[in-house]
């Protein structure tokens, strides 16, 4: 039987905006329930099926909605309206989420591992591979918030890509750093693809391969 590994069914997120903090508590206690909102439509009935070792390349313009959609996949954000399945680990990599800035990379990718359920044998095995694939030097014992972007990036990529996850969804992760580190993380998305596992890769460059 035919089961994707990400199902979208007409999927749409409306965001609603406020011109002032104080016009949310003014809404929620309206009597005549006044609006003082703009609502604003990032996605509008999104579908689409992602099979088992897929390579999918989502390409749009900053505000187009990938980010949203990202973030409605990998259980962040709840849809306004429609529907998301998945069967499978979901890792979602990208810029400025998920570290603890005050924690040093290490710390942070051990972190990450302890979340997703690994024990401390594993975890100590998962952390040699991380280290070698960010190759950032000495800076892995450093607070996170000392990095530059392309440091940044280079450890996101390497804690999410080794954490063997089902589903590898990466967003702009590639759109800093130089450009052998880039090649090196799209060589590994394409191991993860031969592997049998998913690839969902974002960007807002229509050069990226």
């Amino acid at each position: 039987m035919y089961c994707p590994v990400i199902k979208v069914e007409k999927v749409s997120k409306v965001f609603r905006i406020y011109d002032r903090p104080s016009d949310r508590l003014k809404e929620v206690f309206s009597l005549r329930r006044n609006k003082y909102h703009t609502d604003y439509p990032a996605l509008n009935e999104i579908s689409f099926e992602v099979k088992k070792g897929e390579f999918l390349g989502i390409v749009g313009s900053n505000g187009a909605g990938k980010s949203t959609l990202l973030k409605i996949l990998s259980r962040e954000l709840t849809p306004t309206t429609g529907n998301v399945t998945l069967n499978g680990k979901v890792s979602l990599l990208q810029l400025g989420v998920g570290f603890d800035p005050e924690l040093t990379g290490i710390e942070n990718a051990r972190f990450a591992s302890k979340l997703l359920g690994y024990g401390d044998k594993v975890i100590e095995n998962i952390l040699e591979e991380i280290v070698k694939f960010a190759d950032i030097g000495e800076f892995i014992n450093h607070p996170v918030k000392t990095y530059s972007s392309g440091m940044y990036s280079r450890l996101s990529f390497a804690v999410g890509i080794n954490i063997n996850p089902d589903i590898l969804i990466a967003d702009e992760v590639l759109s800093v750093g130089d450009m052998s580190f880039s090649q090196k993380c799209l060589r590994k998305m394409r191991e993860f693809k031969e592997q049998g596992k998913t690839v969902i890769f974002v960007s807002h460059d229509l050069q990226s391969r």
